[in-house]
């Protein structure tokens, strides 16, 4: 299952970039030829036998996966018998050693982090009813993989949000700074998050810094010190920050923005010793994000350390004291690093694999050992462990063992312009042994909406294209990862300019002769059922069916559902800005244009998006007389994370399909 008795030892760099190119080509060993115009006529007259369901519903071996400080442990939400589990287990050595626990009922798993090499520390959100609202609720455990005792971290808390991690301790003790609320009330000194100085082992807490008026957020440096606070005025919705340069002084304001004016405070995320500077991500008057040193104090820019690409993210060392790479909105080098040395090991890697995407997930405290995932867009992909010191090479795990090294569909980033000449990227999807001219063909808008797809395997897309089907992904207006005007360009556009960017995109694929206008459908989960139900009501005539999948039908009641009492009103101010009039794009209160037939599909375990959002769009198409099918998962989350449920939302596409718009 592990994988573990592949293990190479590899010395020296020439020989480690050889070594692992044939071993990672070993690895992934193709199924199908490498795709060329002769190779792909040759597998269309084939026999194809498509994979099962099976196949593409399988968990992913790890998600989140941590490796430990001293690089020999692994922490992650691993796929146990269907479901996510917690664990912990040796990189090498005795599995039987693994501590497995399950996810808590009703909660869903936020972050996975290691303290110390013995224990970790799991952040957890809930959606629960507060006085007649939904609220998130946020709380943590601590587990220790000896003596596998889980502990409840500040659950007595009686606020809202316990779980805001400030620090984690670098010295092998188990002790972490932690955020959180005593009070829901806002006129109460509770309701103001206290830090606490807690042990994970035991969840003994120590006060650390005492809630203060209208501070909502805390930040400490890597030492532990509380250096930071962030304040929040629910009036004007504007925000405040207050620094500090040791911990024996005051705080004093240095920054003031309206955050409903889409004005951004300059945070620091690193600070250098002995000194007022910091580092910060800046957003420039270009709409590019970039990476400064600043003083803090006056906010002035000393130099900017990074500006080349976008930035999304920054890669910190694991005691966060040192700046090691920076991610960008770049599709093709999403991680620049600056430490020379993970640059070196990043290049050594991808000249291994250079048609892979190759991802390193976490690294040791030393640097010296990591989680490498290689991957492409038609395999989900392997995970490997790799010391740089010694040079083995263990691959730990295929991500998807019934998939294994096969390749599937070919995917490739295109382009096309919407009505109004918006240049939009997506991710086309060409189903294997099927040809590439008139194919029936499935527009999958992604959710969101401030989200995009990239080039990576996307188990919905392989596997409707392993049942015929080309499939297209457009990153439309409004997605991130393309700058902050691509991002605003969404604003007052959702279900107008957002909705007809999918149009145009169906329209392009038909003039490339790429999909048959008559056998499209749309299927979306999130923001993509929404649009999935709005595009048949937007354009009756484009679509044979459409498919949401945990889907919005009633954006006016989804404005009221952002399970805060201090932000909501500034959340309701930015989410208005997507559109002039909710209930005029709510499919919900459109059914009666709707002509094509409808399938909904929704966990009743969904925390993002409440289940009674499809059963009220369900209710509504019967009552009009309209063909809606509507498929209730008992168990099923937002993301589907148990094996059985994938398999009843990937059988019921197809079945919906093969009705409605068979691939042949």
């Amino acid at each position: 299952m592990f994988g573990g008795k592949h293990i190479r030892k590899l010395n020296g760099k020439s020989l480690i970039v050889r070594k692992i190119s044939l071993f990672i080509a070993a690895s992934l060993a193709l199924s199908f030829p490498a795709w060329s115009k002769d190779s792909n006529d040759a597998v269309a007259t084939a026999p194809f036998q498509p994979l099962p369901v099976q196949a593409f519903a399988v968990l992913p071996f790890v998600e989140k996966a941590k490796i430990s400080p001293d690089g020999t442990q692994i922490a992650g939400l691993f796929s146990v018998r269907g479901e996510q589990r917690i664990a912990m287990m040796p990189i090498i050595g005795d599995r039987k050693k693994a501590v497995i626990i399950p996810v808590p009922e009703q909660t869903e798993v936020s972050w996975i982090r290691w303290t110390g090499n013995d224990n970790i520390v799991v952040g957890l959100y809930a959606l629960m009813p507060v006085y007649g609202d939904r609220w998130y609720v946020s709380r943590l455990i601590g587990v220790n993989r000896h003596s596998r005792k889980i502990t409840r971290i500040l659950w007595d808390a009686g606020g809202q949000n316990a779980a805001d991690l400030l620090w984690v301790a670098t010295d092998g003790s188990p002790d972490i700074l932690v955020s959180a609320q005593e009070s829901i009330y806002t006129d109460t000194p509770g309701f103001w998050p206290t830090v606490y100085r807690v042990d994970v082992t035991n969840g003994r807490k120590k006060k650390v810094e005492t809630g203060r008026s209208n501070i909502f957020d805390w930040i400490a440096d890597h030492d532990g010190e509380v250096r930071l606070g962030i304040s929040y005025l629910k009036k004007t919705a504007s925000s405040t920050l207050l620094y500090r340069p040791n911990p024996s002084s005051s705080l004093r304001t240095i920054d003031k923005v309206r955050l409903a004016n889409e004005e951004s405070l300059t945070i620091p995320f690193h600070f250098m010793p002995n000194s007022d500077r910091g580092l910060a991500l800046k957003d420039m008057p270009n709409g590019r994000t970039t990476v400064v040193e600043m003083d803090i104090p006056s906010g002035d820019i000393i130099r900017t350390i990074y500006d080349q690409k976008d930035v999304s993210g920054v890669f910190l060392a694991a005691n966060g004291a040192k700046l090691l790479g920076i991610f960008t909105r770049d599709q093709t080098n999403p991680l620049h690093w600056l430490d020379p040395i993970m640059a070196g090991h990043q290049e050594t890697l991808n000249a291994a694999s250079p048609l892979s995407s190759v991802r390193i997930e976490s690294i040791s405290d030393d640097q010296s050992k990591m989680l490498v995932r290689f991957s492409t867009a038609d395999n989900p992909g392997l995970l490997y462990y790799f010391d740089a010191v010694t040079g083995d090479l263990l691959r730990f795990a295929s991500i998807n063992e019934n998939i294994g090294g096969k390749r599937l569909s070919r995917a490739q980033m295109v382009r096309y312009k919407a009505r109004d000449g918006l240049e939009i990227e997506a991710v086309l999807t060409m189903p294997r042994g099927a040809g590439d001219k008139n194919l029936p063909f499935i527009i999958m808008p992604h959710g969101g909406p401030w989200a995009h797809d990239d080039l990576t395997y996307h188990y919905w897309a392989q596997f409707l294209a392993e049942r015929g089907y080309a499939v297209l992904q457009p990153n439309f207006r409004g997605s991130t990862g393309y700058g902050k005007a691509f991002e605003k360009a969404g604003q007052g556009q959702l279900g107008l300019a957002m909705q007809d960017d999918l149009t145009d995109a169906v329209r392009w694929a038909a003039a490339e002769g790429i999909a048959d206008p008559n056998r499209v459908c749309i299927i979306g989960g999130s923001y993509g059922g929404y649009a999935a139900m709005w595009g048949i009501v937007k354009d009756p005539e484009l679509y044979r069916c459409a498919v949401s999948v945990n889907g919005v039908a009633n954006l006016r009641r989804e404005v009221n559902d952002f399970g805060t009492k201090l932000m909501g009103r500034l959340y309701r101010s930015q989410w208005q800005k997507m559109t002039p009039d909710f209930s005029a794009v709510s499919p919900i209160n459109a059914v009666d244009q709707i002509k094509t037939p409808l399938l909904l599909i929704h966990g009743k375990r969904d925390v993002t998006v409440d289940h009674s959002q499809s059963v009220r769009m369900h209710s509504a198409m019967q009552k009009h007389g309209k063909i809606s099918e509507f498929i209730s998962v008992p168990l099923a989350d937002h993301y589907f994370t148990r094996e059985a449920d994938r398999i009843t939302l990937l059988s019921s596409i197809e079945k919906f399909l093969k009705t409605h718009n068979p691939p042949d």
